[in-house]
């Protein structure tokens, strides 16, 4: 068999990119098909719709219901402020008097004469969709969203943290195998991505979030530094709604884990451009990637890899102990299924490993790293 199908890492320095930009609800698209975007222009906006508070103004009174209307300052429709009296009630020929006032900005909804109880609604939570990558509008989703093609550099990660961040790259380490001391994040890091090497901890997230980075790119993290970056346990769920002021990405894994040699090779190539991230990540189906993009790059031509096919000569890595994180080059896909430990049949493939070792390994512990 020459060839097989696989998912797989893109770490690629030119490549066709779509993304979609959808609207979490129906909207206004700001743009046309064929305008030229950059990463923080609007495409889209919509207003997500206030919470609703309800208010007991005849009891705050101490009116009966169906009395309520003579003494309302308000009526149905109205916009309202926050401290605006609602309803007013007086007694000894004026000289004492009781108010209710709203507790919110927003509008009246409705009055009830039978409850005695306003039903207010905040103002909307307006939303703004940025572009996110700089392109061109493919196509547009009418209400919806917008697509954006465009060209640039891709590197997939394989855990994140964190939405969406932009920013210029800036290296803080010359070897994939080191880490970049804390006395590294300084002023200059401020609004930046960092590219942290081989590990981060705690200690350097949280000093990076006072210094004000937007994102960090490492090999690797602990999940003990994310339950204390985040006060509770990671699920298996999707990630990338975390509320924290920074992104990460970690293109190797878990632990210690030197970067690859070519992710880092490309991270220098870009060494002060300006970067899209995002730390989503989702492992069940409809897999979702971390990712970093950078579009602001120049080159001929561009080849979409809308497919992954194993091949001789392909760059893989290992995502199953005992070569865990291991970088591999595809020597040999056999076609013949192969008995394993577990009384378990699957194909396997050979693979050499970087210090010139060749091992088998089933196709499925194998992630190919797209070019």
């Amino acid at each position: 068999m020459g060839q097989a199908y696989t998912p797989g890492l893109k770490v690629s320095k030119y490549t066709l990119i779509e993304k979609q930009r959808i609207l979490p609800i129906k909207g206004k698209i700001l743009v046309e098909q064929g305008t030229k975007v950059k990463p923080g222009d609007k495409v889209a906006s919509a207003e997500l719709p206030g919470s609703v508070v309800i208010e007991r103004i005849a009891q705050k009174l101490g009116v009966p219901a169906n009395e309520l209307p003579k003494f309302l300052k308000v009526r149905e429709g109205d916009s309202v402020t926050t401290g605006q009296v609602l309803a007013e009630s007086s007694s000894f020929f004026g000289l004492f008097s009781n108010k209710v006032k709203c507790p919110i900005d927003g509008i009246v909804e409705s009055i009830s004469p039978v409850t005695g109880q306003s039903v207010l609604r905040m103002n909307p939570v307006p939303i703004d969709m940025l572009a996110y990558i700089g392109g061109t509008i493919k196509e547009v989703l009418p209400e919806e969203g917008v697509i954006i093609e465009t060209k640039g550099s891709l590197i997939q990660g394989i855990f994140g943290l964190g939405g969406e961040r932009m920013g210029h790259l800036k290296m803080l380490v010359d070897s994939p195998d080191k880490a970049a001391p804390i006395s590294a994040l300084d002023a200059s890091c401020k609004g930046m991505i960092v590219v942290a090497g081989n590990y981060i901890d705690f200690s350097f997230i949280n000093k990076a979030m006072e210094a004000g980075v937007k994102g960090i790119i490492t090999a690797g993290i602990d999940d003990a530094d994310i339950k204390a970056l985040l006060g509770y346990e990671i699920g298996v769920a999707i990630t990338g709604n975390e509320h924290i002021p920074l992104s990460i990405v970690a293109t190797e894994g878990f632990g210690k884990i030197n970067m690859a040699e070519r992710t880092f090779a490309l991270l220098t190539e870009l060494n002060g451009k300006f970067a899209s991230l995002n730390g989503a990540t989702q492992i069940r189906a409809g897999v979702i990637r971390p990712e970093v993009i950078v579009t602001d790059i120049e080159t001929e031509s561009a080849v979409k890899e809308d497919e992954y096919f194993l091949q001789e000569g392909k760059m893989v890595r290992i995502i199953r102990n005992p070569w865990f994180g291991k970088l591999a080059k595809v020597v040999k896909l056999h076609s013949e299924l192969q008995k394993l430990e577990t009384e378990a049949h699957v194909r396997i493939v050979e693979v050499q490993l970087s210090d010139g070792t060749n091992v088998n390994v089933p196709r499925a512990n194998v992630e190919l790293i797209a070019e």
